[in-house]
């Protein structure tokens, strides 16, 4: 007889099991920690680092927010010779714009790396969708790629009282070729739309068809200073203020480039304002280099060329993303 068969017939053996553990009691109304093994606690250890507590998360923002009210309460933050301020653009401007650019729009950025790390650089991109959301959306794509973008604007933007010092604390400043290459001078990453409000104020019908660049001043700035020009195509904004029809009329007596009428337009008031969830796709093309074309910036015939090289460039890379995007509001 085996010793495994000696011990099956002792009473009691085959049938012995070991007590489960009595369930858990509760302590003030709290379920206490079930134990963990000695193993599995200390792989737990090993891997897991300290959880932040929720309430230490919340003191740290209420106090960071209280020292940055009182920063610009009492005037300690810096702003740059054309009135850029970082601090507020971090802290207010780009964490709302990041809900529409991540969540509503549902952006997609190609082509990154052809935008300068650092230096200077020229964004030329297509302008629409009634407002210039798509330049916002830009600033945005381009922060996540830690750079800033100085918006190159129209005068209009700049005569409306609030609007121009917002515009101008973002980064913005005026569209003409002495700011730009100041900017560009001291190595920052310049953006501009050359289409302007033909490009924004354009009907639906015409939608992802570039219209004239202008006489091409953003290619003679870049000339000068022998910077990059990175072309740039954004698809999405054509669809989220469809132009219907432009009251021509009413756009001339309030002192405006055009007054669009959209399907949500004046229709539904103040409501109207909320654009259309469509999906953003934006490519960043090879840059341009202009180093060794400094001499020929006063040559309307290398500038004109410069700048259909770009127009061309853009309006071929929008269509390759719309072939990417049939749907205008897939997710």
């Amino acid at each position: 007889m085996s010793q495994d068969e000696f011990r099956d017939m002792l009473p009691g053996t085959a049938e012995f099991r070991l007590p489960e553990a009595p369930p858990p009691k509760k302590l003030n109304g709290r379920r206490p920690i079930p134990e963990k093994p000695d193993e599995q606690v200390a792989k737990l250890e090993s891997t897991a680092g300290p959880e932040p507590d929720a309430i230490d998360v919340w003191d740290r923002r209420v106090a960071d927010g209280l020292a940055f009210l009182r920063r610009r309460l009492a005037g300690a933050y810096e702003v740059d010779e054309f009135g850029f301020d970082p601090e507020l653009t971090e802290a207010v401007f780009h964490p709302m714009l990041r809900v529409l650019y991540r969540d509503w729009f549902r952006t997609e950025v190609f082509g990154t790396e052809n935008v300068p790390g650092h230096g200077p650089g020229l964004v030329v991109g297509n302008h629409s969708g009634t407002l210039a959301l798509d330049a916002l959306m830009l600033t945005v794509a381009l922060r996540e790629n830690h750079r800033h973008l100085r918006l190159l604007g129209a005068d209009l933007v700049f005569r409306v009282p609030g609007m121009s010092e917002l515009a101008r604390a973002a980064g913005a400043t005026v569209a003409c070729n002495p700011d730009a290459e100041r900017l560009m001078t001291n190595d920052q990453l310049v953006g501009v739309f050359p289409e302007g409000f033909k490009g924004i104020g354009k009907k639906f019908s015409d939608r992802y068809k570039l219209q004239r660049f202008g006489r091409g001043g953003f290619v003679s700035a870049a000339l000068r200073t022998g910077t990059p020009i990175v072309p740039v195509a954004i698809v999405g904004a054509e669809e989220i203020y469809p132009i219907l029809a432009d009251l021509k009329p009413l756009a001339r007596l309030l002192g405006v480039p055009y007054f669009p009428v959209t399907p949500t337009f004046p229709v539904l008031g103040p409501l109207g304002l909320i654009p259309l969830p469509s999906k953003w796709l934006i490519e960043f093309c090879p840059p341009i280099p202009t180093a060794h074309l400094t001499e020929y910036a006063d040559d309307p015939l290398v500038v004109y060329n410069l700048a259909d090289q770009v127009r061309e460039t853009i309006q071929a890379t929008l269509h390759e993303l719309l072939q990417k995007r049939p749907d205008p509001f897939a997710r």
